[in-house]
């Protein structure tokens, strides 16, 4: 495979894993809220969210696997473990490891989930949200797309969706937390 070919692969799984990422976001917080997408039942959107979640991790090792493997920029393993230690682009490829391991971290609990109890799954869990942002601002500070138009419409896109979710899911918890017990089980019954 040609240097050429794994730059093309390096951007083009970068882009994928954006959106990928993103609408798995979105599904965790779709989630949370207890929402029915259309077509499919609650615990549906669940088990989207985790495929979706697998895939989007299987887009990221290849994007990284074609940075390291592609020597142009000389990215070692090392560097795409150990954040800010690279040669190259130290902040910015260190903020993608940032998010890379924060994501090891929200995957292994996962895969344990059960063994660690959900309380400590939930906390890892957190470390998505966090991941994001970050994996969004390695984007934008390293990728050659970044500039561009297409990029440019595509981040927004992906920050607007993400930032009216959040916003969904706040004005539902501050909601939640004003309710006095009677109508909070009143509304727990109605999400049985």
């Amino acid at each position: 495979m040609t240097s050429e070919t794994l730059w093309y692969a390096n951007r083009a799984t970068g882009a994928v894993c954006l959106v990928l990422f993103t609408v798995v976001v979105l599904l965790g917080i779709a989630v949370r809220l207890r929402t029915r997408l259309p077509g499919l039942p609650r615990f549906g959107t669940v088990a989207l969210h985790r495929s979706l979640s697998l895939s989007a991790t299987g887009f990221l090792a290849l994007h990284i696997t074609a940075a390291v493997v592609d020597g142009y920029v000389g990215i070692s393993p090392v560097d795409a473990l150990v954040p800010f230690v690279s040669a190259y682009q130290p902040l910015w490829l260190g903020l993608g490891t940032v998010a890379f391991d924060l994501l090891l971290a929200v995957l292994v609990t996962s895969l344990l989930r059960d063994r660690l109890g959900r309380r400590t799954w939930r906390a890892v869990h957190w470390l998505a949200y966090l991941s994001w942002p970050v994996a969004l601002i390695h984007g934008i500070g390293i990728g050659t797309d970044a500039g561009t138009d297409w990029m440019t419409w595509l981040t927004v896109a992906c920050v607007a969706t993400v930032t009216t979710a959040f916003a969904l899911r706040a004005a539902q918890a501050v909601r939640a937390s004003r309710q006095t017990p009677a109508a909070l089980l009143h509304t727990q019954g109605a999400h049985r």
